[in-house]
Formats: C-alpha cells, structure tokens, sequence
C-alpha cells in the first residue's frame, strides 16, 4: 500500500475520519490507530506484523523496567540487555547472509565460496526503523526523559504509527509520547500545512522521483554506465533520492499533521549545505541526531580529545552506512562520509585571520557549496550500485566522460528538466513555504479544495505509468 495509490487514499481517509469520531475518548482513539498501522504493516506481508508486534512488546517491557527500577546499575542492565535484544534481532534479519560470507567456506562445510549458497532470513519491512524507535525508547527512558511509565498502548503506537512506519521519520520517543497522551483540537489542526506537503510530496516522488529513476538512473546503472550519461545519470539520482525520501517524509508529515499529530523536519535543503557535517544536519535529520545521540555521544562524543574524536566520527558514519544495507558498497559509503567528516574536522583547525576572511567570503560559499555536493554525489555512486566493482566501473566511465568532454552528450531535455526541478524544489526556504501556506489558507475551503485537486490531476497527467517503491523501503 504506497503512498501514491489508490488503496492508500483510502485507507487514510477512513483511518482519518475514525480516528476524529473518536477523539473524544481517548484510549479507544489510540487502539483505532494501533489497528490501523497493523492493518497498513499486515496489508505488505501479514507474516511480519507478530515481529512488528513482537518488537513493540519487548521496547515495552524493557522500556518499562528501565524507568520504574530505582537503582542506576538495574537501569543500566536493562538498558543494555533490552539494546542488544534489539541489535540481534535487527543483525538477523539484515546483516546474516552478509556475515556467513565473511566467514571461511570450510567452516560452512563448502568447499570454495562459490559452493556458498547461503540465503538470508526474510527481511521485514522497515525493521531498521523499528529496531532504531524500540532502542530511543530504552535510551530516553534510561536518561530521565520520559515524563512518567511509558504505557503499553502508548509504545505500540509510537513503534507502528503508519505514516512513519515503514521509512519514517525516525521519532524520538520523548517527543511523540506525550502526544499520546493529549486529545486533539480540529480548531488547532493544521489542515492547510497537511494538504501542501502531501501535495509537495506527491510531486516529487510521483513525477520527479520516478521519472529520473526509470528513464534515467535505473538504465545507466543497470549498464554500469556503459550506454554513456554516466555522471548524468549520478546526477540524477541525487535528484532522485532527495525526491523519493523528502516526498516519503512530507507525505508521512502531512498524513501525520492531519490526524493531530506532529514529526520533526528530515530534510532542510540538503544540497545547499556548505561542507559535509552541515549536510548531514540537513540531510535526513533524524537519522543522523539518532546516530550522534545514541551512538557518538554514548561512545564519548567530542570529551576524549581530537583524536578519538575522529575515531567516534568515523565508526558512527561507517555503522551508518552499514545501517541502510548488508554490502560492502555501504561499508565504503559510510566509511567515505566518515573520512569526510574527519577531513572536515582537521579543516577547521586551520584557523587564523585570512582562513576566516575566505571561510566567509561569498565566494568560497559558493565554491564550498559545489565541491560538498560532487562529495556528495560520488557517494551516491556506492549507494546505487549493485556492489562494490559496479561502482569502480561506474566512477571509471564517469572520468572517462569527464576526461572527453562528452558527459552531456545525448543528455534528454525532460532529464535534464527533472534533475534542475529537484534542485530548485530542495532549494526552497521553510519561509518561503511558510508564505504560500498564509495565502492559500486566507482562501475558502473550497478554493483550497480545488487547489488540491488541481495537483493531483497534474500529477495523474505528468507521471510515468506505474508507481515505484521508495528507495527507502529497502532499509
């Protein structure tokens, strides 16, 4: 059940109209929607819903424990053992067949690694995300920020809300857990803010995510690049991740807002980002506070002097790379931001009165602008490809290109159209959003109505046929 379908509008608006009528009691309100996100998580594959359920129950359990103990090494033990249930369920599901491969064949009982046929347990949808909401749970808990017992009904729903389930924003259940205990007023509902980033979101992952990827990014990097439009095709699918995650969050935010309930910015204009760690406070933000919180703060953070430092950096970019998939492509993904997180740091540390007047030169924001996002895009490379040698090829036949001054050649008017739309889309201030919302929310209902019906119908005339999956589906 995909955003963009049929089945989904659905779904929501009677998820939607329920979860209103109920409002007024509050624990029947809070059942509705837990039935609900089982139901949207049961309607991908009905077998993984007891995990789902399974999951939530343990982040529960343990959750509970943590904040009711009184002494600090019971919350401690708690803590850890509820983190590494949750670590072996996720390493399972996701990394098994990737670590039986780094394993000797003869310890297998194979003969060479050719031999070795070993096959991964099925992979559950949106475990990571489940795996990362169970974990804030306990850490939140544990850090004294949780206002009272988490209840069960609560941690249910804050695991498997629907609109974040699958791809999330990441919540914090600090944050969310108190919503859940709040009854909604239609009167402070942000209606029009909902229907504009559901809007916003259709269009760039119904028209622009899906255009790059299919007449564009899927056919290059299928080839390797080999049929030419090698850096075009990268270029592409900068365009096409941003579109397809920022499209997935603003609908899930907006799906979100609509029902009373409000999740964190994920995307702040990402490629506008001057150096790499201001990327990644742009770029998926609620994956990388999850990492600096729970993991490189725990691991010491910035108090072990400079050098560990770069050690915490780093092992928290390259878990990171390996969190979004079991291949050694993100193995090197991660551990390429890593690096530049560690080169921007010893950057920094050239300082003085002309490294400052450059530093804040326009110029150089501009020039710094640049060379994050070609950073960027060659890690995109890695986190496309099938494996690792497909993006050596790839790269290899992008210098080529480069070298010839043939990288545009045969470049398509509508790609090309696409590519700069994504651009100008994530370029786009929350001020200037912000502007658009007063105005269209000075019109009547049914003007505003209309407006929306107008950019689905422009979406129905633009978009290719069918509707592909988000990227992010598979994490």
């Amino acid at each position: 059940m995909l955003f963009p379908t049929l089945e989904y509008a659905v779904f929501f608006l009677v998820a939607l109209a329920m979860a209103w009528s109920l409002n007024g009691f509050l624990k029947a309100h809070l059942i509705w929607l837990l039935l609900s996100s089982y139901f949207f998580y049961a309607y991908w594959e009905p077998d993984d819903l007891k995990i789902l359920v399974s999951v939530s129950l343990l982040a529960w359990f343990f959750g509970h424990r943590i904040y009711v103990s009184t002494g600090p090494s019971v919350k401690l033990a708690y803590l850890w053992a509820g983190s590494l249930s949750f670590l072996i369920i996720l390493v399972y599901f996701k990394y098994t067949g990737f670590l039986m491969t780094l394993l000797p064949p003869q310890w297998l009982g194979a003969s060479n690694a050719q031999a070795l046929a070993y096959i991964n347990p099925s992979l559950p949808l949106g475990i990571s995300f489940i795996v990362f909401h169970a974990i804030s749970l306990l850490f939140d808990a544990y850090r004294g920020k949780l206002s009272k017992a988490p209840g069960v009904v609560q941690v249910l729903v804050y695991i498997s809300f629907f609109p974040q389930l699958i791809a999330g924003p990441i919540l914090r259940a600090a944050q969310f857990l108190p919503q859940l205990d709040i009854r909604r007023s239609l009167q402070h509902i942000k209606i029009t803010r909902g229907l504009i980033l559901i809007s916003i979101g259709l269009v760039q992952k119904v028209i622009i995510a899906n255009y790059l990827g299919t007449s564009l990014v899927d056919p290059v990097f299928s080839s390797s690049g080999s049929e030419g439009r090698a850096l075009l095709a990268v270029y592409g699918y900068a365009i096409q991740i941003f579109c397809d995650f920022c499209g997935y969050t603003n609908i899930a935010i907006g799906c979100a807002l609509l029902l009373g309930y409000r999740f964190p910015l994920n995307f702040r204009n990402p490629y506008c980002a001057v150096n790499i760690q201001d990327f990644w406070r742009r770029w998926h933000i609620t994956l990388s506070t999850w990492l600096r919180d729970y993991l490189y703060i725990t691991m010491g953070g910035s108090r072990k002097g400079f050098a560990l430092t770069l050690v915490f950096l780093f092992i928290t970019m390259l878990l990171g790379g390996l969190w979004h998939g079991a291949g050694w492509q993100f193995v090197f993904w991660g551990a390429f931001h890593g690096l530049l997180l560690v080169a921007h740091r010893i950057w920094m540390l050239f300082t003085g009165d002309s490294f400052e007047r450059v530093r804040r030169s326009r110029l150089w924001r501009c020039i710094s602008v640049i060379i994050t996002f070609h950073c960027v895009c060659v890690g995109w490379i890695w986190f496309r490809a099938a494996d690792f040698s497909q993006g050596l090829a790839l790269l290899g036949n992008i210098i080529h290109e480069v070298s010839s001054l043939s990288a545009f050649d045969g470049a398509e008017f509508l790609a090309v159209s696409a590519i700069l739309a994504g651009l100008a889309m994530q370029m786009q201030s929350l001020a200037s959003r912000a502007r658009i919302e007063r105005w269209i929310g000075r019109r009547s209902w049914i003007i505003q109505g209309v407006l929306f019906g107008g950019v689905l119908a422009l979406i129905e005339s633009f978009a290719p046929i069918g509707v592909v999956p988000f990227i992010y589906f598979q994490f």
